[in-house]
């Protein structure tokens, strides 16, 4: 059972009066509870029904193929793109949050790193759906891989599709290894606290033996700071690899070397975004005030001001591109077609969203309110998916010759597979949430540690924990 007593806002790195042993019990009490909450059961009850859209939607496309969404005639990137785009940003932050930052040495990411590792997880895994679904021909995906075989068939390296498998690929592979080696000791810990025998069998498989002993943790350390130093670069490339599949292309409104800064920012904007969504919540349901504090939401409250103000500079410099350039096409696309034409709608929502809206965090006050971050996450979510629906869908629906201009709208089926991915994305959150850790137990133990030592009251905090 979760402990209460610590439930009032700190605007520490963690709530006063804590011990290795009350961390260690409120965060396992989350998991090895064996009651299951009546609102978590409603909560993935809707999220699941939300998830079975996008099932339906693949299993459409799959059947009927891929003439079911709207792309057309000039338009053939569209939601699978747009939305592919997205899911990737988002997933960013977690791979920010606990690579970067444990590098950085910045201890507020204690709390917030598990999660945000497995938004990561969870983000790539709807994001990867999309190319698997828009080659149309899903029985031969397989050919974007570069296996050996008899008919001496190897990827087309020179497509941006290509760049985007080995992105996701590798992106996901040293995700999951970071997420699964920081929960080591962690799942050890749930194994020596379970009381169910078979709990007990599969929390010590999945702990593969750990026992806390010095070569145990003269190895992990090693491997996970390892692990942050490859993870590190991958913020930078895959959303840089990414913005290539439209950089590289001489479609007015896309080339552009402004992209790939552009895009990270853009990326990891997101990431906070969705990671203040998830954090809100969570730390009012599960009774987590003083382990996620309001000091780990106003920094990522910093976070998101700092690279919303860059991604406004980048819509700044788009605007000027197009008039400084002097070419024709680019001057049509940026004003007579995105800023005053039949998408004008989406362009100045994506200003308000992701350039008016982040400008209220430079409010103290603002930053310090869990509901008022709530509302600016909200909007930076639906800019930045606007954002994509305006670089791709605006450039795409004028060509250079007006024979080849149409207008793009979106089919049932491109809706049920996009609302499909977020509640399939929920509901392995609420999933995670409730049968692992949400939070690193031995890294908060650490930060108990640290922070005690730093304050310079070690020894009281070690005689309570010896009491205890």
């Amino acid at each position: 059972m979760a402990i209460s007593r610590n439930n009032r806002e700190t605007f520490d790195v963690i709530g006063p009066g804590h011990t290795y042993e009350s961390v260690t019990e409120k965060i396992s009490a989350i998991v090895l509870n064996p009651r299951l909450d009546r609102t978590w059961l409603l909560a993935l009850g809707f999220t699941g029904s939300v998830a079975l859209l996008l099932f339906m939607g693949m299993a459409l496309v799959m059947l009927f193929g891929v003439g079911l969404w709207g792309n057309n005639q000039p338009v053939g990137w569209a939601f699978d793109i747009i939305n592919f785009v997205w899911w990737i940003g988002i997933g960013h932050a977690g791979t920010l949050i606990s690579a970067i930052l444990l590098l950085l040495h910045q201890n507020w990411r204690t709390s917030i790193n598990r999660f945000a590792e497995a938004m990561t997880l969870f983000a790539v895994m709807q994001a990867g759906l999309y190319p698997l679904l828009h080659i149309g021909r899903h029985q031969f995906a397989y050919w974007m891989f570069p296996l050996p075989n008899s008919m001496a068939l190897w990827p087309q390296f020179r497509s941006p599709l290509m760049w985007d498998v080995f992105a996701i690929s590798t992106y996901m592979t040293v995700s999951a290894l970071f997420w699964y080696v920081g929960l080591v000791p962690d799942l050890a810990t749930l194994r020596d606290r379970a009381k169910s025998r078979w709990v007990k069998l599969i929390f010590g498989a999945l702990a593969m033996g750990w026992r806390g002993s010095a070569l145990h943790w003269r190895r992990y350390t090693m491997l996970y700071l390892l692990l942050a130093g490859l993870s590190t670069p991958l913020v930078l490339s895959v959303h840089t690899i990414v913005s290539f599949d439209f950089a590289v292309g001489i479609v007015p409104g896309w080339h552009s070397t402004i992209f790939p800064p552009y895009f990270v920012a853009g990326a990891i904007f997101a990431g906070f975004a969705m990671t203040l969504i998830l954090a809100i919540p969570l730390r009012a349901l599960c009774n987590l005030r003083d382990l996620i504090t309001m000091r780990h939401l106003e920094n990522m409250g910093k976070v998101m001001l700092a690279t919303g103000l860059i991604v406004l500079y980048g819509y700044i410099m788009e605007v000027f591109f197009g008039w400084y350039s002097g070419n024709l096409y680019e001057r049509y696309m940026t004003f007579q077609n995105r800023m005053f034409g039949p998408y004008a709608w989406s362009f100045w929502s994506l200003i308000i969203c992701n350039g008016l809206v982040p400008q209220i965090l430079w409010k103290k006050s603002i930053r310090r309110s869990p509901f008022w971050l709530y509302v600016v996450a909200l909007f930076v979510t639906v800019g930045m998916w606007l954002e994509r629906f305006v670089i791709i869908v605006t450039s795409l629906s004028f060509d250079f010759l007006p024979a080849m201009w149409a207008l793009y709208f979106p089919r049932p089926v491109d809706w049920m597979i996009f609302i499909g991915t977020i509640g399939f994305f929920f509901t392995l959150f609420l999933l995670f949430a409730r049968f692992l850790p949400v939070i690193s137990i031995a890294e908060m133990r650490e930060l108990i540690l640290h922070h005690k030592h730093s304050a310079g009251v070690a020894e009281p905090h070690v005689e309570g924990h010896m009491r205890s």
